[in-house]
């Protein structure tokens, strides 16, 4: 019964959702630092290429996240 603690549940929401707030603006930085719109390379283009390096950029961070919380 100690994994139903409370405490425990909160605390793991609370790092979840800083993680994905973090993820956000990395990915909100990723996309300024880019020279043209992501959304339009990757929807009207279809620019593949870009696709894959966006979602590896996104998997990257978010695993970096879950390790920096999972300690």
């Amino acid at each position: 019964m100690e994994y139903l603690n409370f405490k425990l549940i909160t605390a793991s929401v609370v790092y979840s959702l800083i993680g994905i707030v973090i993820l956000f603006i990395s990915f909100f930085i990723f996309e300024k630092l880019t020279p043209k719109t992501l959304w339009r390379e990757i929807m009207e283009e279809h620019n593949n290429a870009l696709a894959i390096i966006a979602a590896a950029f996104m998997i990257s961070v978010a695993l970096i996240i879950s390790a920096a919380i999972h300690g």
